[in-house]
């Protein structure tokens, strides 16, 4: 097997592996955090996302 083949194959699984842990530990997060701060957190999401677009070069 060839280095290319190797790489075409773990590059993808690691990164399925490492999408399934984020989402995994931020469940665990919001499940563990009071109510009100998950609330405000969701509020609080919209402007974060416009500030970050406005920054956008």
């Amino acid at each position: 097997m060839d280095y290319l083949a190797l790489l075409a194959t773990a590059v993808p699984v690691a990164v399925v592996v490492a999408l399934l842990c984020f989402t995994l530990i931020s469940l665990a997060a919001i499940l563990r955090a009071h109510r009100g701060d998950v609330v405000a957190v969701l509020r609080a999401l919209p402007g974060v996302v416009a500030a970050m677009l406005r920054r956008k070069p």
